[in-house]
């Protein structure tokens, strides 16, 4: 799978661009500021239909436009895909091949992209919602109904939580509505934890590997899911997903109340992470956690082209200078041949560019790109 190009109009900095990218590696150098990140930004965009740096979409609007529109032509193996987004105030439109999509469920998933930024290399320190945060993007686009319950789960878990608000002020009085929203946030739940099971543990036999080669067979990771409600488990079934969960609302019921919160589900879900049997929030240096992450994003990687006999496009946002030189030769060594890359930098020096070969090089200034060079 590749991206041939991408036509972008009041997106970001860029007020117009149109460019053609090379099926293997593009790099993309400029100081900062001048528009690499937000270039990386509109393919992940196009690919996932949401950013990875802001949950306001009108903040991809340029500021003296009304509307944005994103295009780009993706190859994969059998066909070419027409990619088409504009965002407006009101919100966002979707179009494959220049028909319209009605819901972006049936958008996401025409073009994979993995994206690696320096804010990954939190994954392991940071806090549980960066770990469900990820969760939820990168099973999103490898999976529709993943994105539809990922979707559901949000609004009834809203609508719960604000019930619970009004019964815990005691403006509501009426229990039974609420026992109606735990049971539907119960079935949307028990999807949702179904699925992450069987894809952690997908993504643990990758990762596992790629970490493996990364330490020279030194290190053994592991990584885990981590349910917030105890006795779950991978074999369990949907239903007995479900029995679990909605037997824990019950419990937590009058706490619940309480708080005016839902204290359990898969909004407190959490990975861990652990390397030769001890857990590396509290014991990996800083450079077992860089190779925790990239071993994750190669696993990404893997697990995409599992899934859908595709290799995804692979967008490295200012990370190269956050990765050593060892770190660097196994990362590129492994996506070569494989993934279309997209890689910013301030810079050439200090990438081990002797793994790739011929990358098609774009100078940025001012959201536009003043030259181009292999």
């Amino acid at each position: 799978m590749y991206l041939e190009n991408l036509s972008l109009k009041d997106f970001r900095n860029f007020s117009k661009l149109e460019v053609n990218f090379d099926p293997y590696v593009n790099v993309f150098i400029g100081a900062n500021a001048q528009g690499k990140t937000n270039l990386l930004e509109a393919v992940y965009f196009l690919a996932l239909t949401r950013s990875h740096r802001t949950s306001s979409d009108k903040e991809l609007i340029n500021f003296e436009a009304k509307s944005a529109t994103l295009q780009g032509l993706v190859h994969k193996s059998q066909v070419e895909v027409d990619l088409k987004m504009r965002l407006t105030p009101k919100g966002k439109l979707a179009w494959v091949n220049r028909l319209q999509q009605k819901k972006l469920s049936r958008y996401v998933g025409q073009m994979n992209a993995i994206l690696f930024s320096p804010e990954d290399l939190s994954l392991v320190k940071g806090g549980p919602a960066i770990r469900r945060r990820f969760m939820n993007l990168e099973f999103s686009q490898i999976n529709p109904e993943y994105l539809y319950f990922s979707n559901q789960y949000q609004q009834v878990l809203q609508q719960k939580n604000n019930y619970l608000k009004q019964l815990a002020s005691h403006k509501v009085y009426d229990q039974v509505f609420l026992d109606v929203l735990s049971e539907q946030l119960a079935g949307i739940a028990a999807e949702i934890i179904y699925r992450r099971f069987k894809y952690v543990a997908a993504l643990n036999t990758y990762a596992q590997d790629a970490h493996s080669n990364i330490s020279n067979g030194q290190e053994d990771l592991q990584v885990q899911y981590h349910p917030s409600i105890s006795g779950l488990s991978s074999d369990d079934s949907v239903e007995e997903i479900y029995q679990q969960v909605i037997a824990n609302f019950k419990k937590n019921k009058i706490s619940e109340i309480r708080t005016g919160l839902t204290l359990s589900g898969p909004h407190r879900d959490d990975l861990i992470f652990t390397i030769n049997g001890k857990n590396a929030r509290e014991f990996a240096s800083q450079g077992q956690q860089r190779t925790i992450a990239l071993s994750l994003k190669l696993a990404e990687i893997q697990l995409v082209h599992q899934l859908t006999s595709e290799y995804p496009i692979l967008l490295l946002d200012d990370v190269m200078s956050e990765l050593d030189y060892k770190r660097q030769t196994s990362l590129l060594s492994y996506i070569y041949g494989k993934t279309q890359t997209f890689i910013t930098t301030t810079d050439l020096e200090g990438i081990s560019w002797e793994k790739i070969k011929s990358p098609k090089i774009f100078h940025l200034e001012s959201g536009n790109i003043v030259k181009e060079e292999n």
